[in-house]
């Protein structure tokens, strides 16, 4: 048990891939240790984390710890001799958020030491921390980078895919019976797939720069599991345009049918306004009250000038038949 609260995970990381748990005093032991490999995660959210850093990481560049403990981050990394600093970003699969709202994970790495910081928690590391459990975990920092790098683009994988659905549900609901309410979630996508490539964009960058680093730490095996991440994260980005794309296309199809609807329902009703004003006007010519009304005297006037009409609206409706209007 940690007594400093911005401590959520701390582990000895042996060559067999299994973590041994770490508390105090023995946490600062094996983080000074050059000959082990440990593991520290905390809590940014804690001003103890602050605390920690500067006083075991002292030797680390001012630069590192406060791009560590950055209120606001962008995924990016940034190469030392002895190290590097990397900052991605994961799914946010927490009850009660947005996927689209990713989690920031920031890292300091070496040949031994691994430090990452959270402000909320990232189903990627207790992926990690289970298979340290299991004794089936990283077993060096190359490997812990190239696990995590893995394990946050499966996460992604499933959001991606129903987001495409969610776009095919869409596009057969505007090419069968379009309706005003589709706009909302046409919207909704756009807008997500914008998000995740907001921060999945750069985090291509990143692992391109990692797979293409020269730091001891990481093996050319290391470096063909990065290649495979960068391969996912293209896809990613290639897909979320793809669905970008499809998305604007979809709301332009949707504008276009619902303006067709609109000008035949107004063209309907100008059809109809055209019959019913000659109608109109015979109507009120016949219903001023002077003398001379054709009619006046004859009981059989009503239904004359009824059958009239009726002959108007034949003809009319022939006429504009032979027109094409409808």
């Amino acid at each position: 048990m940690n007594h400093n609260p911005g401590i959520l995970l701390a582990h000895q990381i042996d060559n067999t891939g299994q973590g041994v748990a770490l508390t105090d005093d023995a946490i600062t032991k094996c983080i000074l240790a050059e000959d082990t490999l440990a593991w520290v995660h905390l809590d940014v959210n804690a001003p103890e984390s602050r605390e920690w850093l500067e006083q075991e990481l002292s030797y680390l560049d001012p630069i590192i710890l406060d791009a560590l403990l950055a209120e606001e981050t962008r995924p990016r990394i940034l190469e030392f001799e002895q190290g590097m600093l990397l900052i991605l970003r994961g799914i946010n699969l927490n009850k009660n958020a947005e996927p689209e709202d990713m989690v920031s994970l920031r890292i300091w790495i070496d040949q031994s030491r691994i430090i990452t910081l959270q402000r909320r928690p990232l189903k990627a590391i207790t992926d990690i921390y289970e298979c340290l459990k299991s004794g089936r975990g990283p077993k060096t920092s190359g490997e812990f980078i190239t696990t995590l790098s893995a394990r946050l683009f499966e996460r992604m994988e499933p959001i991606f895919s129903d987001l495409d659905d969610r776009l095919d549900v869409t596009e057969e609901q505007v090419m069968e019976d379009p309706d005003a309410e589709n706009r909302a979630e046409i919207t909704s996508i756009r807008k997500e797939t914008i998000m995740y490539r907001r921060y999945i964009a750069p985090q291509r960058d990143v692992i391109a720069h990692l797979r293409t680093s020269e730091q001891a730490w990481l093996s050319q095996m290391d470096k063909r599991h990065l290649q495979e991440s960068l391969d996912h994260v293209i896809r990613y980005i290639e897909d979320l345009d793809t669905m970008r794309e499809r998305a604007q296309i979809i709301k332009d199809e949707l504008t276009n049918a619902l303006s067709d609807k609109m000008n035949k329902n107004m063209y309907m009703l100008s059809v109809i306004a055209a019959i019913f004003l000659p109608l109109g006007f015979l109507t009120g010519l016949l219903g001023i009250n002077v003398g001379g009304i054709p009619g006046s005297d004859n009981g059989n006037a009503f239904y004359l000038f009824c059958a009239i009409l009726v002959g108007i609206i034949s003809l009319q409706i022939l006429l504009f038949k032979k027109l094409k209007w409808f």
